[in-house]
């Protein structure tokens, strides 16, 4: 396949309403929601490249590289990249979350084991934490948010990981488990390619879960630092889905047994997220609510 196409043609046809978790929902407010899907289509394009099933390493790094070039005004060929350049320098935003996307796409075509859970939470300071920055930039926040968003975001990486653990071995031979994990519980790689887990397997996984878990409690204090009342009910929703995922992780087997939610169910559990983030907000106290200082919104605005 030719490096000369545009990289949206390389899509594989999954959108925002595909994810386990809201994007850009009706929740946050219109004028946040067009860079953030901006960012999303250009993020989406750039997974899509690195996953893709038929492009060598040297043709998907080559495509990244090229997307990135429209990011930075190198060029116009990449609509995505364009869209996404034109939209940050309306709000005035670095391309720095964008680009730290793409080092973790790179990652994913040269590197497909993890050594450990620092090794895992290493990649996810590329793969997942500067989308949460970039949400929490858009709405203005104050940077004292980003270690509880980065918790939670990382969290959302690792139930992917842990939900598509066989698929991402037997279609991309990728590994996000750690191996010392599977060692400690007497398992190994070639596990996941069975119809169901061992127990040994099973032990890692639920273990993973569990761990990831304590992470998500560790995040799960971000809504009440978000001062946009639409936003904190969506990050509210949010977490409320990532504990009922990290449940089921917890509970069943992701080789043989369902570890997701349908649309409706998606729905559902978002929906009792936010009632909870709402009476969460109704019942906190004025003055709480973390804001940007003047000197952060001159540094935003240089």
């Amino acid at each position: 396949m030719s490096v000369s196409l545009e990289a949206a043609q390389l899509r594989s046809g999954k959108g925002s309403g595909d994810e386990n978790f809201p994007v850009a929902s009706w929740l946050v407010a219109p004028p946040h929601r067009r860079p953030i899907l901006a960012f999303y289509e250009f993020v989406r394009i750039a997974d899509d490249i690195a996953d893709h099933p038929s492009l060598s390493e040297d043709d998907k790094l080559a495509h990244l590289d090229r997307l990135e070039a429209s990011l930075l005004g190198r060029d116009d060929l990449n609509a995505a990249g364009v869209t996404l350049r034109k939209v940050l320098q309306e709000r005035k935003l670095s391309p720095q979350h964008a680009q730290d996307l793409l080092t973790a796409f790179r990652q994913d075509v040269t590197k497909h084991r993890y050594s450990d859970w620092d090794d895992l939470i290493d990649y996810c300071s590329f793969s997942a934490m500067p989308v949460g920055r970039f949400v929490l930039d858009v709405h203005g926040q104050n940077r004292s948010t980003w270690p509880a968003s980065d918790n939670v975001c990382a969290v959302l990486q690792i139930i992917n990981h842990l939900q598509d653990c066989q698929q991402d071995y037997r279609n991309l031979d990728r590994v996000y488990v750690p191996l010392d994990a599977l060692a400690a519980a007497g398992s190994s790689v070639e596990a996941l390619d069975q119809p169901r887990a061992s127990p040994q397997l099973l032990a890692c996984l639920h273990g993973l879960a569990e761990r990831t878990s304590i992470m998500l409690e560790d995040g799960s204090a971000l809504p009440a630092q978000i001062n946009d009342w639409r936003l904190s009910l969506e990050i509210s929703a949010i977490v409320t889905l990532a504990r009922h995922f990290l449940q089921l992780l917890q509970n069943r087997d992701p080789l043989s047994e369902r570890v997701r939610l349908g649309k409706y169910g998606v729905a559902a559990v978002g929906a009792l997220g936010v009632v909870k983030g709402l009476f969460g907000r109704l019942a906190r106290a004025p003055g709480s609510i973390s804001r940007l200082t003047a000197d952060e919104r001159r540094r935003r605005t240089d």
